[in-house]
């Protein structure tokens, strides 16, 4: 391909541009989309065959025949999120408006670390900001940036409520002279169903796993307010130094929601930053009937929110709010080709200063041209369907002998088992459910998700697709029927 042909600009560039999109689009539809199940089935080792040839050959083959290869290596094993029957992970299927965004934003490839590497989209970025602090009732004071996910944004808001504590307890400033002896005794307090994340930021700032202090939860899987009471006196009497105070709205099983006001009182009795990660249960303050299982995220210090979950965004897309914007100061810089003290000065927006990357996609786009396209009505009623479908498949399994279900969902996960006899053994139900779900994946029928509930091995779904029916988690669960009805066949009695 010549050079004219590889970048926009010329006639002969953006022709070939229209005719390359197309050509992804057909492989899309033609080796992903239309597929009957969810997976091909294909094995670790078997996928790894097929990438044998060089990765970079001494001569291209050509646009047309990589993406052919694309197609037949890549798409057509690749996971389907939007197949009724893909319900494993928060692994949304991506709504159309954020397709066409994405095609647009990575075509004009802006990079949101300077203005002038991007100035529609950094206006615009700060605008969806503002409209979001606003959804969630954050004050005019609030501020954001955009991140990659719930992981950014976590590890994000407990750098700042590090050094904001550094800064206030011993005039520290963690930036230029790095941590005190103190920290060692530095706690971050949160749940026992806290995401993993928590304790990889805490490495990742040098504090250290241990300084994390989990408390336990209650029966639906919430944040117990007397354990929490009980915790903070201990380290009162121990004398640690507890800086921050981290809310789930959405754990990864059960998609519980804490006690946030509850929280917030306790934050604000003993000065805690409080940060909410809203990463997974975030979209409920987009609807009438579920908001209200957010009250008091408006008191946090810090929201984390994803789009790539319950807002139906393209991987990667999230945002990390503050509720008082000038808490950045804690992470910012000038640097003079990029964002001079002179363009603060002059209201040049600045917004590397508020993110841990430099170079950042313009992936505001995506949840900005969802919103326009739906409006906030639009993008409820698919929020509202996934939990409607989460509760009629709580009731399917509830009523068949052959399963337990473990709890009432609150979002759209059910955590299930099968047990299709009454006597079997926990040992026994964890390895039927372990081989079941391996077997679905392996043969291509179903993509369910598993984890440990009380040591033993369970199944869950994961109901992020607004298309699926009641029908769909019907016949998943008769498909895991009659998988575990053959592996029980084939073993005789598991023990």
């Amino acid at each position: 391909m010549s050079g004219d042909e590889l970048f926009l600009g010329s006639e002969v560039g953006n022709t070939a541009y229209q005719e390359a999109m197309q050509r992804a689009v057909e492989a899309v539809l033609d080796s992903f989309a239309t597929h009957e199940n969810p997976y091909s089935g294909r094995s670790p080792a078997t996928i790894a065959d097929q990438f044998e040839e060089p990765i970079i050959p001494e001569n291209g083959m050509g646009l047309d025949t990589a993406i052919d290869e694309v197609a037949d290596n890549v798409l057509r094993h690749s996971v389907i999120t939007s197949n009724s029957r893909c319900a494993a992970h928060l692994q949304c299927p991506p709504m159309i408006p954020g397709l066409a965004a994405e095609a647009m934003l990575t075509a004009t490839n802006q990079s949101l670390d300077s203005f002038d590497q991007a100035p529609a989209a950094t206006i615009l970025e700060q605008r969806v900001i503002d409209a979001l602090s606003e959804l969630f009732e954050f004050p005019d004071s609030a501020d954001g940036v955009f991140t990659s996910g719930g992981t950014q944004s976590n590890f994000q808001a407990l750098l700042l409520a590090r050094d904001r504590y550094c800064h206030r307890e011993f005039s520290r400033d963690v930036q230029a002279t790095g941590l005190p002896s103190a920290a060692d005794s530095f706690r971050i307090l949160c749940s026992e169903n806290t995401h993993f994340t928590g304790k990889q930021a805490a490495h990742h700032l040098g504090l250290g796993e241990d300084a994390l202090v989990t408390i336990s939860t209650d029966h639906e899987g919430r944040m117990n307010l007397d354990a929490l009471d009980a915790t903070l006196a201990d380290l009162e009497a121990r004398e640690g130094e507890p800086f921050a105070l981290l809310g789930t709205a959405g754990t990864t099983d059960f998609g519980s929601i804490d006690p946030l006001n509850g929280l917030a009182d306790r934050a604000s009795d003993h000065d805690l930053w409080f940060h909410v990660d809203a990463s997974y249960g975030g979209a409920l303050a987009l609807t009438d009937d579920h908001d209200a299982l957010l009250d008091g995220i408006e008191q946090a210090d810090s929201i984390a929110v994803d789009f790539h979950k319950l807002f139906y965004q393209p991987i990667s897309c999230g945002a990390f709010l503050l509720h008082d914007g000038d808490d950045f100061e804690w992470m910012a810089r000038n640097v003079n080709y990029l964002n001079p003290e002179e363009h603060d000065e002059t209201g040049v927006p600045n917004l590397v200063s508020k993110s841990v990357q430099t170079t950042r996609r313009f992936d505001a786009l995506k949840p900005y041209v969802a919103f326009r396209a739906l409006g906030r009505e639009g993008m409820a009623t698919l929020v509202n369907e996934t939990l409607e479908l989460a509760d009629g498949a709580a009731s399917l399994l509830d009523s068949a002998n052959d399963f337990e279900l473990l709890g009432e969902p609150t979002l759209n996960t059910v955590v299930f088992r099968y047990r299709p006899h009454e006597g079997m053994s926990d040992g026994t139900v964890s390895r039927l459910n372990a081989t079941v779900r391996r077997r679905l994946l392996h043969d291509g029928r179903a993509v369910v998700a598993r984890t440990k509930i009380e040591g033993v091995t369970s199944l869950k779904f994961t109901l992020l697709n607004p298309t699926a029916t009641l029908d769909d988690v019907a016949a998943m669960l008769e498909t895991i029927r009659e998988c575990g009805t053959g592996v029980v066949s084939e073993r005789g009695v598991l023990v």
